[in-house]
């Protein structure tokens, strides 16, 4: 039996070819007749619903992901479960790489890939910290994301609370009830 494997590390996770539905779309063309998906993080162990396949698994059946990223956390990760999918006689398709077969080329192969991705992976969290840390030297760096309201239409937003609801408020500023309610309580808490 086919056997298909999706995950996005996070719910909103959107990239170009990495959305869940986008997996999903390529196993099931790939002829999968069961596909375990999940959205969670690959450098976290507890994967349950992956966990879930690989105890499910017997000889002769053929596991499906769609990239190797999708597969395993690590280098030692992966080659650690394709060797245990392999002494149960389970086929390893990895859909932008090819089948990996139980010869020592296969194995090779398979090792040199995940290398690979590990590397591009780490090249990606390095990159992105030394980005962050060249911002944090600007004068005006500030840390997360930017408010989408500024401290102006957010008080003009709490005055109009007085003589309307707050889904009048809302509906005329565009500011949700939620960060209304956060903006009071921090005017509060500053008074």
């Amino acid at each position: 039996m086919k056997y298909g494997y999706a995950r996005v590390s996070t719910k909103g996770q959107a990239a170009k070819g990495n959305s869940l539905e986008e997996q999903v779309n390529k196993l099931t063309a790939e002829g999968c007749e069961e596909i375990y998906k999940e959205a969670f993080t690959g450098t976290k162990a507890a994967r349950p619903e992956f966990q879930k396949l690989l105890n499910c698994l017997e000889t002769g059946d053929t596991l499906v992901v769609t990239k190797l990223d999708r597969f395993a956390r690590s280098t030692v990760d992966g080659i650690q479960t394709v060797k245990a999918l392999f002494e149960k006689g389970v086929r390893v398709h990895i859909l932008n790489m090819g089948l990996v077969e139980d010869t020592p080329t296969g194995r090779l192969v398979f090792n040199i890939m995940s290398s690979f991705a590990e590397f591009e992976r780490d090249m990606i969290i390095e990159r992105t910290q030394e980005g962050k840390a060249i911002a944090k030297q600007r004068p005006d760096f500030v840390e997360g994301r930017p408010k989408k309201f500024n401290k102006k239409q957010i008080a003009h937003a709490l005055e109009l609370l007085d003589n309307h609801s707050y889904k009048q408020v809302e509906e005329i500023t565009g500011i949700s009830k939620s960060t209304l309610i956060r903006a009071k309580r921090t005017l509060k808490q500053s008074n």
